[in-house]
C-alpha cells in the first residue's frame, strides 16, 4: 500500500474517529484540552529525552565511539515531537510511544533486524567471473 495513502488519508480519519468518540464521552472542550495537554507535556518530555541523547552522544564521542544509537535515537525524539505537536489522539500515542527508550529499543532491533535480513538474502548470490586478458594498454 502507499504511504502517502496512509499518512494524508488514513490517518486524518482515524484521527477524527477517535476525536469524535472522545469528545463523545468527556465533551468538546474537554478533549481540545487534552489535546493542547498531551501536546504540551509531549515536547516536555521530547526535550528532556534529546538533552539526555545528547548527553550521551558527547559522551561516546568523548570515548572515541561512534554514537550510532544515539543518532538515531535523536531522530526517532525528532518525529515523535511533531507527532505529539500534531492534534490528535492516535499520532500522540505513536509519540509517546517512541519517546520510551525501551519501546524504542524494540523499534530499532525489529528495524535492523529486517534490514540484516534483506542485506544477507542479497550477500548470497555469488557471481562467477574470469579474467581473459590482464595486460595494460601500450602507447
Amino acid at each position: 500500500m502507499n504511504p502517502f495513502f496512509l499518512i494524508f488519508i488514513c490517518l486524518p480519519a482515524i484521527e477524527i474517529y477517535l476525536m469524535i468518540k472522545v469528545g463523545a464521552e468527556v465533551g468538546a472542550l474537554n478533549t481540545i484540552g487534552l489535546v493542547f495537554l498531551t501536546a504540551i507535556i509531549g515536547v516536555y518530555f521530547a526535550k528532556l529525552q534529546g538533552i539526555q541523547t545528547l548527553k550521551s552522544g558527547m559522551i561516546n564521542l568523548y570515548r572515541n565511539k561512534i554514537p550510532i544509537y544515539e543518532v538515531i535515537s535523536g531522530a526517532s525524539i525528532a518525529l515523535a515531537a511533531l507527532l505529539l505537536i500534531v492534534p490528535g489522539f492516535f499520532t500522540d500515542v505513536i509519540g509517546f510511544l517512541l519517546l520510551i527508550p525501551f519501546t524504542r529499543k524494540i523499534l530499532f532491533r525489529f528495524i535492523i533486524k529486517d534490514k540484516t535480513k534483506t542485506s544477507n538474502e542479497s550477500q548470497n548470490k555469488i557471481i562467477d567471473g574470469e579474467i581473459v586478458d590482464n595486460k595494460k594498454d601500450e602507447l
